[in-house]
């Protein structure tokens, strides 16, 4: 038996709309795999009770077609679905480094991204990386038609997750079809800010780069109590707040000393909106990590 540990993340970042990611510390999931001669798939933790346990539609059975890997997988659900923290990415992550391992496949990290994009694709119609990347190789990721671009990071951050749900299919159905040449100006230079940011682990460049003015605005629509929490976030020590990913989670970016009095903050400013949240106080970290199971 192999268990893989592969963590949430959050992608977009603001500016970075389909492009960047990072890993973070916690939450996350366990997925444990053997080999079998077909692939079977049970599911347990935080909302395990919506995800379909049919190998053709969960992401980790797409995953063991791909890498032609059947086997009896377990997923233990640390990430919530719907949470905007990449809860299926991080299953086919976990998914994707075991079953390389078990079947002794070779591939390298970066090569296993496509595959666990596929995985993705069954919740969100297309095979988008920028969640699987980091869940995958940790730290901050910038995905583009080309591959993968990986940095090391360390940001401390604070990610709060309301009592709600917000689909990937709806959130990506308020996205513009277009906008200003000054708003795409401005977002281009918010992303290059936030890059230099997390070659620096500089959580004031992280902040300013997070700053969005053509996606985000549509999607905080979704989220009850969104400004509230974020005006909350701010005035407790946050260099930057943004949505997490497609929703409803909500990233806020800080140095270590305030994460506290933010996640705090952040959990009432929710509860005074009438909603039940809470808040993990984490970093930028590593992504999957492999365990061997000896005994």
């Amino acid at each position: 038996m192999l268990t893989v540990r592969a963590p949430a993340t959050s992608a977009n970042l603001g500016s970075g709309f389909d492009v960047f990611g990072v890993a973070l510390g916690t939450p996350a999931d366990v997925v444990r795999v053997e080999r079998a001669s077909r692939t079977t798939i049970t599911v347990t933790g935080a909302g395990s009770q919506y995800i379909p346990e049919d190998p053709d539609k969960n992401t980790v059975g797409a995953v063991a077609e791909a890498l032609d890997a059947p086997a009896r997988i377990r997923i233990d659900k640390g990430v919530r679905p719907s949470s905007g923290l990449g809860s299926s990415a991080a299953s086919a992550a976990a998914a994707a480094v075991a079953l390389n391992e078990l079947y002794d496949r070779g591939r390298s990290r970066a090569e296993l991204v496509p595959v666990a994009a596929e995985g993705e694709a069954l919740v969100s119609g297309e095979a988008h990386a920028d969640n699987v990347a980091p869940s995958l190789l940790g730290g901050f990721t910038v995905v583009t038609d080309d591959g993968v671009t990986h940095v090391d990071a360390s940001v401390p951050v604070v990610a709060c997750l309301p009592d709600i749900s917000v689909s990937t299919r709806d959130a990506r159905g308020v996205v513009p079809d277009s906008a200003s040449m000054d708003a795409v100006v401005d977002t281009v230079g918010n992303a290059a800010t936030l890059t230099v940011g997390m070659t620096r682990n500089d959580p004031v460049l992280v902040g300013k780069g997070m700053e969005d003015e053509i996606v985000t605005p549509e999607r905080t629509k979704l989220i009850d109590g969104y400004e509230r929490v974020r005006e909350a976030a701010l005035e407790a020590g946050a260099t930057g707040v943004t949505v997490s990913g497609a929703g409803p989670g909500i990233l806020a970016v800080c140095h270590r000393r305030n994460q506290r009095a933010i996640a705090s903050a952040m959990v009432d400013a929710f509860d005074a909106a009438g909603v039940e949240s809470r808040a993990y106080q984490t970093a930028v970290g590593e992504g999957a990590t492999l365990y061997r199971d000896d005994s």
